[in-house]
Formats: C-alpha cells, structure tokens, sequence
C-alpha cells in the first residue's frame, strides 16, 4: 500500500510540474506551430470531459494532433506523426483503443504516456493548459 501511494504522488508530481525546458526534439519531426483552442462545453469536444476520450484536429501540428483525457481535468497533447521514422506516405498516426499506431512499422504508442516499448522517440507531445472549460494546445 505504501509503494502504491508513493508512485502515485509521483506521477502527480511528474503531470503537474511544467518546465521551462520543456524538451520535444524529434529529429524526424519538424517544429510547426500548435495554437488549438478547445472548448469542452462544445458537443463537438465534450467526450474530452470523461477519461480515455480524445479528439484529433488534422489541421493542426504535422500530421495532426490528438488530445487524449487522463481524467479529473488533465489532458496530454501528441502529433499524429509516427516519431521514429522519416515522414513519408505511412507515417500518419491511427488510433486504436488507448494506443496510437504508426502504419509504417505497426508500433504502439500508449497515449497514456507517449511511449511505445523499444522505440528511440516518444509521440512528440505539444504542452496543454486548462482554463475552465477552455483547453490550448500548443507548443
């Protein structure tokens, strides 16, 4: 029980904090500019106000970008591009279920986390600040 309350305290630490270092660096992904206002009291964007729902704007970021509820107001921001290979034809995320799959290499992509098991580069992630019921995406 004492494990299980110290890694929770640790990944609410590790969501809250927001640094200024902010590292996104993918050699594969080029930097375009995110600027995605979000209201959830939209139909369109009210399934974001339930955990594991997501909503995905292709006119955003390289690919697109998909925002994905962690629940209780958090919110984590990822291109749809797949990170670990050259853009190309293939490389437009899918989402299935929990995960984003890169069609080039079939890789998983938890969207949890961004992490896929054995892969060099996480999604790239775009930061999100809640205001309300105003989500920004960005970067």
């Amino acid at each position: 029980m004492k494990k299980i309350a110290i890694i929770i305290l640790f990944l609410g630490l590790a969501i809250g904090c927001e640094s200024e270092g902010f590292n996104n660096r993918n050699p594969y992904i080029p930097n375009v500019q995110v600027n995605w206002m979000i209201d959830l009291s939209l139909p369109l964007y009210s399934n974001l106000n339930f955990a594991t729902n997501k909503a995905t704007n292709f006119s955003q970021g390289v690919r697109g970008v998909v925002v994905f509820s962690l629940g209780n107001n958090n919110f984590v921001a990822f291109e749809m591009a797949c990170p670990n290979q050259e853009l190309s034809s293939c490389s437009t995320m899918t989402i299935d279920g929990l995960n984003a799959v890169c069609p080039c290499d079939e890789a998983e992509y938890s969207l949890f986390t961004g992490q896929s098991e054995g892969k060099q580069y996480p999604l790239k992630q775009y930061r999100v600040e809640v205001n309300g019921n105003t989500l920004l995406v960005y970067n």
